[in-house]
Formats: structure tokens, sequence, C-alpha cells
């Protein structure tokens, strides 16, 4: 008898350059299917600062965390639960290396080579573990939609 799949969830963001322009968003979500990922839930975002404060709390004090909390609230940007048997690792794959300029030289492919602007202004964000990710999604989304995903 087949294994079951494991699955694997883990939070995307289209930050708000990607979301900016409306021609890019459905780009993504092909290269998230094209990529065996499943978009499970999606909903649109627009922070306040304390939002954006409280998402990226362990920042604070850093040289980037205005600059960061900034640009996260300059406009909407998708939120999405994604999922695959290795999500955090496709995912982050697929976004590649943080700082574009990087990723352009090392992973021209990736979507932050494509689509990034700047170290801060990277386009998109991906979970690093699967405790991380759960408590991104439960941010996002909450601990009934988390629970009831990962079950």
């Amino acid at each position: 008898m087949a294994q079951p799949l494991k699955r694997q969830l883990t939070l995307a963001l289209l930050k708000p350059d990607i979301c900016a322009d409306s021609s890019l968003p459905p780009k993504i979500f092909d290269a998230i299917n094209a990529n065996n990922m499943k978009i499970l839930k999606q909903r649109q975002v627009l922070w306040t600062q304390e939002q954006a404060g409280a998402f990226y709390a362990e920042h604070k004090g850093k040289f980037f965390y205005e600059r960061l909390c900034g640009y996260m609230t300059s406009g909407p940007f998708e939120a999405l639960i994604l999922e695959s048997p290795n999500a955090i690792k496709d995912w982050r794959a697929l976004i590649g290396p943080t700082h574009p300029v990087r990723a352009r030289i090392h992973q021209p492919t990736t979507l932050r080579a494509l689509y990034g602007l700047t170290d801060t202004r990277n386009s998109f964000h991906g979970s690093d573990s699967d405790e991380t990710a759960r408590n991104e999604i439960q941010f996002f989304f909450g601990e009934n939609v988390y629970n009831r995903l990962s079950s």
C-alpha cells in the first residue's frame, strides 16, 4: 500500500512592490503551480505600522527595521499558505537569496532575481522552519485555520 504524501505548510508573502503591478501576481501563481506547490489560502493585506511592527518584532532595533516596516505598510500585499511535501524548502528555493543583486548573479531564474529591487525591497517572504511557518500562518490566518489545514 502506498504511503500517504507528507504535507508541509509555509507562509508566502508577495510584498507590496509585486502587488503594485497587477501583471506580476499571476506570474508568481503560475510559478508556484509549476513548482508543484498548492495555494491553500490567500488574502490581501494592508498593514498599519503596529501590525508590521508586531510581525517584524524580532528585528526591532536592527538598522533595517524602520525601512522594512515602512516598505511593508506602503501598499497592499498578498499572504498565501502554500502546501507541498517540502513547502518551506521549495518556496525558499523558488524565491532565491534575500539580496536580489546576489540572486541575479548566483541564481538568476529565482523570483527575487527576476523581480526583487533591493535587500529590503526583495519582493517575497518565506518561512524558514516548521515552527516559524506555524506562527506566521497563525499571525495572518488565525490558529483555527492553521489547525484545520495542518491536521
